[in-house]
């Protein structure tokens, strides 16, 4: 057998490195790229295992992912544990590998939770670009962790944000959040006491919680608002009523995916609310205007994201490349 005379290196980047590394703008624009692809069934995407560990109240979740474009395998491993955020830990942790398709030659590892968090804003992010009114100033936030970090980082990278309104069961929490995202983004951001006080003027709803029921009444909903629901992918949990669901233009991530485990879309066709013909249309399909998006300033449009592993793919990849370049990581050979 013959050996190759180059040793491929392999990557290990931190959380920090990851966060370097993967900017929100480039981020935004990796994500309608693999949007794109995979509505074009450009990429292999197999549905994603799910294991529950009742006993410690947490998730296990792995998912993969196969670009013929990036001639690259993507492999994450995500963990969700419910009772961390009591003890200070976080809610999510994960671990990305990213593999050379050609000879399946491990290229990196990286931090899976700061990139689920970077890309999942970035995909609202480019879900916004793509179905918000362009005069979109305000933001209402349902909950107030990581990735409502993440989603408002995004918000003011796709629209011109002025301000945005916080609501959160912990209000202290809610409270250390405002602090923080005025300081990092200056721009003013506020403590809502009620759901209908954070909707009271929003223009983009941004749901990043774990709850099992909607977090907020349908009424208070104003026309033209655009709605990323990003926070629960359990088929018995929804953020989102179902009375706004029926009302709105409704666009998912991908349509198997989004049947298969988005609470919102499978309870309110439980309800005849909706049928299966209420997804308008993949995000993909828009941003490659196959599909159109918005069709006036009063539609209310919601976009369904239960995350899909060619975006973990397509963050990963933007990670290897800019981090490589940037000389960040480490190097090391297996």
């Amino acid at each position: 057998m013959q050996t190759a005379d180059f040793e491929q290196p392999f990557h290990v980047f931190s959380a920090s490195d990851v966060r370097t590394a993967l900017p929100m703008q480039e981020a935004v624009e990796a994500m309608k790229t693999a949007y794109q692809e995979l509505s074009a069934g450009g990429v292999t995407v197999p549905l994603r295992t799910h294991m529950a560990l009742e006993q410690h109240a947490a998730d296990v979740l792995v998912m993969s992912c196969y670009s013929p474009r990036l001639k690259q395998v993507g492999l994450k491993i995500i963990t969700l544990h419910e009772r961390n955020v009591d003890v200070g830990l976080p809610y999510i942790q994960a671990t990305v590998m990213v593999v050379d398709a050609d000879r399946g030659t491990p290229l990196a590892v990286m931090s899976g939770a700061v990139l689920t968090a970077i890309r999942t804003g970035a995909g609202a992010g480019a879900a916004t670009d793509a179905l918000a009114r362009s005069n979109a100033t305000r933001v209402a936030l349902f909950g107030s962790g990581t990735q409502a970090t993440t989603q408002l980082e995004a918000m003011c990278a796709v629209r011109p944000i002025r301000r945005a309104v916080v609501f959160d069961l912990d209000h202290s929490r809610a409270c250390r959040f405002a602090k923080r995202m005025e300081a990092d983004l200056r721009i003013e951001v506020a403590v809502a006491a009620t759901p209908a006080a954070a909707l009271a003027e929003a223009d983009i709803v941004c749901t990043a919680t774990t709850a099992h029921e909607p977090v907020f009444d349908d009424k208070h909903v104003a026309p033209g608002t655009h709605i990323n629901a990003i926070g629960v992918y359990k088929p018995q949990q929804r953020e989102i009523p179902g009375a706004t669901v029926a009302r709105a233009r409704v666009v998912v991530d991908e349509r198997t995916a989004a049947w298969q485990e988005a609470g919102e879309l499978i309870l309110a066709r439980q309800e005849g609310l909706i049928s299966e013909s209420h997804v308008h249309a993949e995000i993909g399909e828009i941003l490659a205007g196959s599909k159109p998006g918005r069709q006036s300033d009063e539609e209310i449009t919601l976009f369904k994201s239960v995350g899909v592993a060619n975006q973990d793919l397509s963050a990963a990849h933007v990670v290897l490349a800019r981090g490589t370049r940037l000389g960040l990581g480490s190097a090391v050979s297996l």
